[in-house]
């Protein structure tokens, strides 16, 4: 449990929920720890009602399931089946962004798992033994063949990556920089490839991450040690002077999104996915950098069912080719929660997971 900002997570004991039809009961299997979990403990994110459960990406065994359930495709769900579930919920159906805009993420009565629901709220975040499957949480069967710990490699990472690249629009033979090593950036090169596109050009740091990279689409690297003038300098060289067709921002940086806009080729597309936090504000050029180069750049927050669903499929066919597994850097315990969360934050690991019950 997190009690609130800037203060050490603790173990504690919650009451088990009582189960109404439709809902479910998980034995948390793994939990991720993520860039997000960071900026959750020192209060980055707005309504946020600490105290809370972390733990918004998981895997669990189905414990206790008072109703006969089944997934999107009409399995049914059983005791005993590895499961995992699309972290966001309530969303109304019913909203204008819902309804109109079609842009679900922007729903003002949605929730999110181990984020905006708090410890008073029940067992609703995975860094915990067990989590409450609230009536009309999304699960699905993780694909068969489909390791969890593979997928959970992948993490909340697949679905920002999976949005990102469906908002780039990527066509066959695009040249994409990635700004970004650390899980999304991943998941992103990965996802790019098999759009794909010729040239993958991942920025970022360190050194092992971009070793990575290259296991995971990346064609060409380039070390955030180079000078920004460096950077753009080899991206031009790579790309006969013109820029990239595509950049996806995944850095979190602010100054990532001004470097954006100048390593994007005139007519070509930028994607902001990194900044699902306040991370600050960034000057920018708007004739210089976007209108006269006319350059379209699109925002990318969170994530819908699709992308959810569609993710886990995924990586369940190109496992043997892109080694999400292999992002698992380290496994912790409930009792290492803090070492798990400094890890990350230092980018000592490029996946963290919480293993609760072994």
């Amino acid at each position: 449990m997190l009690p609130a900002p800037n203060q050490p997570l603790r173990v504690e004991a919650l009451p088990a929920p009582d189960l109404s039809p439709g809902g479910a009961l998980l034995h948390v299997l793994y939990s991720e720890v993520c860039g997000t979990d960071v900026h959750l403990a020192h209060g980055k994110l707005a309504g946020v009602p600490y105290p809370i459960v972390p733990g918004h990406v998981s895997v669990g065994a189905i414990a206790a399931l008072p109703k006969p359930l089944s997934d999107v495709n009409g399995e049914p769900f059983k005791e005993g089946d590895v499961v995992t579930f699309l972290d966001v919920h309530e969303t109304c159906g019913s909203c204008h962004y819902c309804l109109v805009a079609r842009q679900t993420t922007r729903c003002p009565s949605r929730k999110v798992y181990g984020i905006t629901y708090g410890a008073r709220d029940g067992l609703l975040g995975g860094w915990a033994e067990a989590l409450w499957m609230k009536p009309g949480v999304k699960m699905i069967h993780l694909p068969k063949g489909l390791d969890p710990e593979t997928y959970i490699g992948g993490g909340c990472g697949l679905v920002t990556a999976l949005h990102a690249v469906d908002r780039a629009a990527i066509t066959l033979g695009d040249t994409v920089v990635v700004l970004g090593a650390g899980p999304v950036g991943q998941s992103i090169a990965a996802f790019s490839a098999l759009s794909g596109a010729s040239e993958v050009i991942v920025v970022g740091a360190p050194a092992d991450r971009l070793e990575f990279a290259k296991r995971m689409g990346a064609t060409h690297t380039l070390d955030l040690a180079l000078s920004a003038e460096e950077r753009l300098a080899a991206v031009r060289a790579l790309t006969r002077g013109r820029g990239a067709d595509v950049v996806i921002e995944a850095a979190g940086a602010p100054e990532a999104v001004s470097q954006a806009l100048e390593y994007v080729r005139d007519g070509g597309r930028v994607v902001v996915c990194g900044h699902y936090t306040d991370n600050g504000p960034v000057s920018l050029h708007p004739h210089w950098q976007i209108n006269r180069k006319h350059v379209e750049l699109r925002g990318c927050w969170g994530s819908d069912f699709s992308h959810f669903y569609r993710s886990a499929q995924i990586v369940a066919r190109h496992q043997d080719r892109f080694p999400w597994r292999e992002m698992v850097t380290r496994r912790y315990g409930l009792d290492q929660v803090n070492e798990a969360l400094a890890a990350v934050e230092r980018r000592e690991v490029v996946k963290a997971l919480i293993v609760p019950r072994a």
